[in-house]
């Protein structure tokens, strides 16, 4: 079946069809007519015909770093949801946290036929930065800042301030970070960043033997809260990159004996599904993932589209939720 059945069954013109395809101007009496033809006969036009006439796919690559993640998963959601309201489908390339798949990825998508490419990165080495920079179609980039593209991108130097502020606020004094690799800007550098500053502020310091540099698991967290119970085991508290680092921190704590938090209390970032149903509940950071998701579908839309012609960066806020593993007492 072609547009000329369509038209045919339709009692309307080709061009009609057409335009009805292609969202141009049609009579709300011809759109009705057309519209239950396809509606009967689960027409779907030709999708290499439309790439052919309007030069467009359609389809978004999305390159991310693992998709067993809440945070990515809800970034990942919130793309979804904006670009199927504007027609274009996603193409996701998982990396596992791999650097050379994700040069990878943004190389095959740069040489094959995507309308646009959200990035939800993680670091940006040289051969990052020279991919990127040759890249002939629209690029959006999430969770990192980068300066020349658009980014949208979270405050986690904000976030990791208020976050140890919160925790140094209730008493604390001997405080524990355990993070992620510095090359991670915004999750391995700023975040440590906000809560080192604040400690400092506060006439508190973060003794090398009071930090450790984790992978994004509660194992790593569990391996990484051993290590510092062994150099600091009057340690009062300890701050985690990630919720899922912070849960494995807390469990080691209490197969080690100590109580959360009248002991040690336990905060992470990320506000993930788990962290509202640990014993004690996990005091965590909100970032607005989602949101995130939803901005950069919007924005790559738009730079297609041409409706946006100059780069946009636009960092989040955040919300600090306390729940029972920073309270004094029970949860």
């Amino acid at each position: 079946m072609n547009i000329g059945d369509i038209a045919e069954m339709a009692g309307v013109s080709r061009a009609a069809v057409s335009r009805y395809l292609n969202n141009g101007y049609i009579s709300a009496e011809k759109s009705e007519k057309i519209r239950k033809v396809i509606e009967r006969t689960g027409y779907k036009p030709s999708v290499m015909a439309q790439t052919l006439r309007t030069k467009k796919t359609m389809l978004i690559g999305v390159v991310l770093p693992r998709i067993n993640s809440d945070s990515i998963s809800s970034i990942v959601a919130g793309i979804g949801t904006a670009l199927n309201a504007s027609g274009y489908e996603m193409l996701l390339a998982t990396t596992d946290n791999n650097p050379e798949k994700e040069l990878e990825f943004l190389r095959i998508f740069s040489n094959n036929r995507v309308d646009g490419v959200i990035f939800i990165a993680t670091v940006f080495t040289k051969e990052h930065r020279k991919i990127l920079k040759n890249m002939t179609i629209p690029v959006v980039i999430v969770g990192q800042q980068l300066g020349g593209y658009s980014c949208i991108y979270h405050d986690d130097y904000g976030a990791g301030r208020a976050l140890a502020e919160h925790v140094l606020a209730a008493g604390r004094r001997k405080l524990a970070y355990i993070g992620v690799l510095k090359e991670d800007v915004a999750v391995g550098q700023q975040r440590f960043d906000g809560v080192r500053e604040a400690a400092a502020e506060a006439g508190i310091e973060i003794p090398p033997e009071r930090t450790e540099i984790a992978e994004f698991s509660a194992e790593s967290g569990h391996r990484c809260m051993q290590r510092i119970l062994a150099e600091s085991p009057d340690l009062d508290a300890v701050i985690c990159a990630t919720d899922g680092i912070a849960i494995g921190a807390m469990e080691c704590l209490k197969e080690s004996g100590r109580r959360v938090p009248e002991d040690v209390a336990v905060a992470g970032f990320g506000d993930n599904v788990i962290s509202s149903v640990t014993t004690p509940t996990l005091t965590t950071v909100h970032l607005y993932y989602r949101e995130a998701g939803e901005t950069a579908a919007k924005r790559i839309v738009e730079r297609i589209d041409g409706k946006e012609k100059t780069t946009v960066e636009i960092k989040q806020g955040f919300k600090v939720i306390e729940r029972g593993s920073t309270k004094r007492g029970p949860s």
